[in-house]
């Protein structure tokens, strides 16, 4: 990386911007950046699936496990963690890509609030696009208030705690999206499946396991309680925000 630049050389004392103003900026920088129109349609089309299909399984009169199924299958495990690696990744991987980055890296201000700027710009996208999707399908598949209730409990933990991973892999990696999808499709599709120490490192294994309490309805990879099903995401979600705070401030920008 001999072409790399090494920026950010001023002690910590040096610098003047405020740390809640660092996070408005890098928080409006980075959601302008997210804000693309074909980017939002794609990906609100990607969740209208769910919805539509909830509303076919209203339709046939389906019983609760159906609903269950559909909403965990399809909405926990496709939607939501795809539309957070879009939107999560892409929060500081396109500022680095299109050097967009360099602009709130030259300017005095610590590096945790770019992280968590970012991380929220991510959250306000992808929380909307998939959550009303998926909770409208989960009422629109008459299966209950229950499920209506777990669907939203579980969507805005795993919109959380996706959202921060996935924020992660774009501080620490080119090719996030890869990564992403071979975690979300390969780990937590296939090999969490395999035992319950892996599965202890899956997303999935957490919000399907609020669905499980919250609906009594039995899922592979779902045993925890549901206060365990809250609280360990949510954890994992600030200690990943935490290590890409800390890598991006290791990194040099070009």
């Amino acid at each position: 990386m001999s072409s790399t630049t090494h920026i950010d050389q001023r002690p910590a004392n040096h610098r003047s911007v405020p740390p809640t103003t660092a996070l408005a900026l890098a928080y409006r920088v980075v959601l302008a950046q997210l804000t693309s129109r074909g980017r939002i349609v794609a990906l609100t089309a990607l969740a209208l699936v769910s919805t539509v299909a909830g509303f076919a399984l209203g339709q046939a009169d389906a019983d609760l496990e159906a609903g269950v199924r559909l909403i965990s299958g399809l909405g926990f495990a496709v939607v939501i963690p795809v539309v957070s690696l879009v939107f999560g990744g892409a929060a500081i991987g396109d500022l680095r890509e299109d050097k967009t980055l360099v602009y709130l890296w030259l300017r005095p201000m610590d590096r945790w609030p770019i992280v968590v700027g970012a991380f929220l710009a991510a959250v306000t996208l992808t929380a909307p696009i998939t959550l009303i999707p998926v909770i409208a399908a989960a009422v629109l598949a008459g299966s209950g208030g229950g499920l209506v209730a777990a669907t939203v409990i579980a969507g805005l933990v795993a919109v959380v705690a996706y959202c921060a991973v996935f924020t992660l892999l774009g501080v620490a990696l080119r090719r996030f999206i890869v990564w992403g999808l071979a975690y979300v499709l390969i780990w937590e599709g296939f090999i969490a499946l395999g035992g319950a120490g892996v599965a202890r490192f899956a997303i999935r294994k957490y919000t399907r396991s609020i669905i499980v309490d919250r609906t009594g309805i039995d899922l592979n990879l779902a045993d925890f309680s549901q206060t365990t099903g809250i609280v360990v995401p949510l954890v994992a979600a600030a200690v990943a925000l935490a290590v890409a705070s800390w890598q991006l401030a290791r990194q040099d920008i070009d």
